[in-house]
């Protein structure tokens, strides 16, 4: 790899003759792997050999970012070069298993394990619905570590104190029934393992919700056929951008959905795409749209990179991995309010609200739009019936003659 990147014999020598030879140079060959570009390479070589000069042996057994700081400042970088050391060394330290991550460790982290397996393996919980109740229990364990609660001896006067402190983080009467739901069944699981005292689960009571106390976020169709005018050019971006904006907006697609979407579930003589709806927990098939499969076509013959990864959405610069649903959401975001949009979110969702209040629109049932948007029951679908405009308007024409 070094005689690919460098003309020179001394540069290659240089650095073959430098510490970790082996171990950065199958770096170097990984990046390249990933779409890494030349001055990238070279960037990275350079900081490397530098690095690795300066490192002992037992820097091989874990390093951190400790280690990386009094690198750093030991050179007497400039900010601007310091900068550029820690992104070129610290992904070859993860790549060759060096890095130890400092993670703040979670209080009664046995407690959480034990729920977490029991969702898993009992319960039969997708991995997206466990890992949300792991965030919001460890959050509220270490509440209880900062505040000298202990688990064992929890009350439910400790409990009023967690969601009273809630309160200051402006959670919504939705979000706070969301958590007192999970907690409750954290606290039932622990007590069923003696964790914590019997009953203390039953003394939570969330707020009252209704399923259709809000309106959707849904957009106009005429600010949707906006978005999908902002990314008609012929740059990578957009018509990368294009395709997933289709896919969310024409099939009401979350973003987890467009991100996992591989190469082989596109049919293209059949013509049809299938999708895994995780909440159904079976696959789904649509027909697959002459104007979405011309710009999935697009981006696949022209603007894809050459990777070995299965999903048809990658990123745009290196390391090219498939896309994240985080980064679908950024994207979607970012194009909203580049065209100053105003809706209560700016996210994918909106487009999937607003493929829904379309087919609303257009005379579907509740049930064909229920299952176009892969929901469970029609009870998730009936929130679109509150922005049925020409249905109110023709309640609001009605002419009730005479009574009074």
């Amino acid at each position: 790899m070094f005689e690919i990147l460098y003309r020179r014999k001394a540069d290659v020598v240089r650095h073959r003759t430098a510490p970790f030879a082996e171990g950065r140079e199958r770096y170097l060959r990984h990046c390249a792997e990933q779409g890494g570009t030349w001055g990238r390479l070279r960037t990275n070589a350079k900081w490397m050999c530098w690095a690795a000069a300066r490192m002992s042996p037992n820097d091989c057994r874990g390093v951190n970012a400790a280690r990386l700081h009094d690198l750093v400042r030991g050179a007497g970088l400039t900010p601007e070069s310091a900068e550029t050391y820690e992104q070129s060394i610290r992904p070859w330290w993860k790549f060759m298993g060096w890095w130890d991550e400092e993670s703040k460790p979670v209080p009664f982290g046995s407690q959480l394990e034990q729920f977490i397996s029991w969702m898993r393996d009992e319960r039969g919980l997708s991995a997206k619905t466990i890992d949300v109740r792991r965030r919001r229990i460890a959050g509220f364990l270490h509440w209880c570590a900062d505040t000298r609660r202990d688990l064992a001896t929890m009350r439910p006067e400790d409990l009023d104190a967690y969601f009273m402190s809630c309160a200051t983080q402006r959670w919504s009467r939705v979000s706070v029934a969301s958590m007192a739901t999970i907690l409750r069944v954290f606290l039932r699981h622990a007590a069923s393992t003696g964790a914590c005292r019997t009953g203390v689960a039953e003394s939570i009571v969330g707020p009252t919700t209704y399923k259709l106390a809000s309106l959707p976020y849904a957009l106009s169709w005429e600010d949707v056929q906006r978005v999908l005018a902002s990314a008609s050019s012929d740059t990578p971006r957009d018509v990368r951008d294009r395709a997933i904006l289709m896919l969310l907006a024409i099939y009401g697609w979350r973003s987890c959905e467009v991100a996992a979407l591989r190469l082989d579930q596109i049919d293209w003589t059949r013509r049809q795409l299938q999708v895994w709806r995780s909440k159904c927990r079976q696959p789904q098939v649509y027909p697959l749209q002459t104007s979405v499969a011309e710009a999935l076509a697009r981006y696949i013959d022209t603007m894809r990179p050459t990777v070995t990864h299965p999903q048809v959405f990658i990123r745009l610069q290196a390391p090219r991995r498939p896309i994240s649903p985080q980064a679908i959401y950024y994207l979607v975001s970012q194009r909203l309010r580049a065209l100053d949009i105003q809706a209560a979110h700016l996210g994918p969702h909106a487009l999937r609200h607003a493929c829904a209040t379309k087919l609303l629109a257009d005379g579907l049932t509740l049930k064909e739009i229920g299952d176009h948007l892969g929901h469970h029951s029609t009870s998730a679908t009936m929130i679109y019936t509150k922005v049925n405009l020409s249905a109110l308007r023709e309640v609001g024409d009605f002419d009730l003659g005479g009574l009074q």
